[in-house]
């Protein structure tokens, strides 16, 4: 192996050099306390910039096994230690310019979520940091002493002070991963209690403005449970909280305009991921496998079963096997729902202000001028008890302008002043005293979700091969198509859709194979990922420093959101065959 001095010397060897003079530095490079691994060397200074490794071993490196011995304890380490690097570039290095990318040296960036990164590596034997480095050039020729200062002094300086236990704040880090396995514990003890949702006392859920998710500073009223509703919890590192419990069934969110509602909902969307200390919504947990459902007009569908909510369509077209290029909001609202119920939900988060009114309710007037027979959509009213009886899966939704759901409703929520109060037998009485007039259109059962199987040929090769990557956080293209997430609520971060497009590939080279569902090739995916990490589906040898695991819901939105040539499919139903 190379070690320091030998970079060095090339660097300074190929200054003023033609710029693919810096292929050659590629390889591995023996410094003092770690190994440099060179992995991809950019073509030009204005491309994607090179991949680069710092490996540290463990024996050095020195972090304590306990705590990174457990994922989700792994996981905080992660996060730490990749925001602590991203810091200390800043700390560190101040770049001096150049062409295109020179002189750039960054690494994953890390929002309000704590998620799993390919940014960082660690275990018993090493701990390696994954991060991106621009070699610098002027116009097109290479600065051979500026990149020489940046892998001399520049990164060795970052390391030190990241990958070494005895070189960081060891009480910050374990505060980090205690409260990851705070998070995590509250997650499963819910779910044990009955409860769908748990919101601490204390809680901050405002943000700061509609393009920041950090925390609002000013004017903010800390939530505080009703009293009615209020349940303890004793965690490992935090002790005990209290706060609002949410049980399993059926749950009205209510009030006026702009008093919370739409703001509880939304960190309880967020709530299936953990946050870092200070976002305000650490202890604000959510079934982990909640999905936000609303409607999406102008979205594919492709063969979804949505018969449980709209029939007999008046041009005859099949809804037990739906398939268009362009959705209503109707119709895209009830293949969101059968969707995730397809893969696996619990928990169904709506907000009667981004969902399709006729799909929501129809109200006694509607059903005297439209006869029945005319109308082929079951509103969700008339299936949401259905769903929860019988499928196990509970809803909160966010009413503003209709108490028919006061019918249908186990808990009732009224925000007044972002301060949540229990009005469940306030609406009770109201149902008593103000019977429903409209007509329940309701069937005996809630229907059939038919499984669907992904078909290979479906996603076929362009003149080049295979062309999947994300473009920003709600993108995804496939060769020329664009695969439009932008109506998928819950993901937090561009990485988790990098990691996504990746996903993809790999699952249609070696999972998709016309016999298994959906469902089945996902979970194969995550079973994997689970078992041999994230890098063991990722196509960048050595460095795919820029992956976040996303949730198996957003994984499955973009293959339904992926469109084929109309009229050739890429799944079918799984009956079918």
């Amino acid at each position: 192996m190379r070690d320091k001095t030998d970079l060095k010397r090339k660097l300074h060897s190929i200054d003023g050099a033609g710029y693919k003079a810096y292929k050659d530095i590629k390889g591995e490079y023996k410094f003092d306390r770690y190994v440099l691994a060179i992995d991809h060397v950019q073509g030009d200074p204005f491309a994607s910039p090179s991949k680069v490794r710092a490996i540290v071993s463990q024996k050095d490196a020195g972090f304590p096994e306990a705590l990174y011995d457990k994922p989700y304890k792994r996981i905080g380490v992660i996060d730490f230690l990749t925001r602590l690097f991203f810091n200390n570039i800043k700390k560190y290095y101040n770049p001096t310019g150049g062409s295109g990318k020179s002189g750039l040296i960054s690494i994953d960036r890390c929002g309000q979520e704590i998620l799993d990164r390919t940014s960082v590596v660690i275990n018993r034997d090493r701990v390696e940091v994954r991060f991106e480095v621009g070699l610098p050039a002027n116009g097109r020729r290479v600065l051979g002493k500026y990149a020489d200062m940046i892998f001399s002094s520049a990164i060795p300086q970052i390391i030190e002070k990241t990958l070494f236990y005895n070189n960081i704040d060891t009480e910050a880090l374990k505060k980090h991963v205690d409260l990851c396995e705070d998070q995590a514990f509250l997650r499963d003890q819910i779910k044990s209690k009955g409860l769908v949702a748990f919101i601490a006392n204390g809680s901050v859920l405002p943000r700061e403005s509609g393009i920041s998710d950090r925390p609002l500073s000013k004017g903010v009223i800390p939530f505080k449970s009703p009293e009615s509703l209020e349940v303890e919890i004793n965690l490992p590192h935090k002790g005990i909280i209290k706060g609002m419990g949410i049980p399993e069934g059926i749950t009205l969110i209510v009030g006026g305009g702009y008093h919370g509602k739409s703001t509880l909902l939304h960190a309880l969307e967020l709530g299936v991921y953990n946050h870092i200390s200070g976002d305000g919504r650490e202890y604000v947990v959510a079934s982990k496998d909640a999905v936000k459902i609303r409607a999406e007009d102008g979205r594919g569908v492709e063969k979804v079963n949505i018969s449980p909510f709209i029939n007999n369509l008046p041009n005859g077209q099949d809804t037990k096997s739906f398939s268009t290029e362009n959705a209503s909001g109707s119709t895209s609202q009830a293949a969101n729902i059968i969707e995730a119920l397809e893969v696996g939900t619990d928990l169904l988060l709506i907000d009667e202000d981004t969902s399709a009114t006729n799909f929501m309710i129809r109200d006694e007037r509607m059903q005297k001028l439209v006869a029945k027979d005319r109308e082929p959509i079951t509103p969700f009213i008339d299936k949401v008890r259905q769903l929860y009886k019988e499928k196990g899966v509970s809803t909160i939704l966010v009413v503003g302008g209709s108490g028919d759901y006061f019918d249908v409703a186990d808990l009732v929520i009224m925000m007044d002043e972002y301060m949540p109060k229990d009005v469940t037998n306030n609406a009770k009485e109201i149902v008593k005293a103000n019977p429903l007039k409209r007509e329940s259109t309701e069937a005996l059962e809630f229907g059939e979700i038919t499984p669907r199987i992904v078909l290979k040929s479906g996603f076929p090769e362009g003149h080049k091969g295979r062309d999947i990557k994300a473009k920003g956080m709600y993108t995804v293209l496939y060769n020329k198509s664009q695969i439009d997430l932008s109506y998928v609520e819950q993901l937090v971060d561009s990485s988790q859709t990098t990691c996504i497009a990746v996903m993809l590939e790999y699952m249609i080279k070696y999972i998709f194979n016309n016999k298994t569902t959906l469902k089945e090739a996902i979970d194969i995916l995550l079973n994997q990922i689970e078992t041999k990490g994230l890098d063991s589906i990722s196509p960048y040898t050595g460095n795919p420093g820029n992956l976040a695991l996303p949730r198996k819901y957003e994984i499955a939105a973009t293959i339904n959101r992926y469109r084929y040539e109309f009229g050739n499919s890429h799944i079918i139903q799984a009956k079918g065959l």
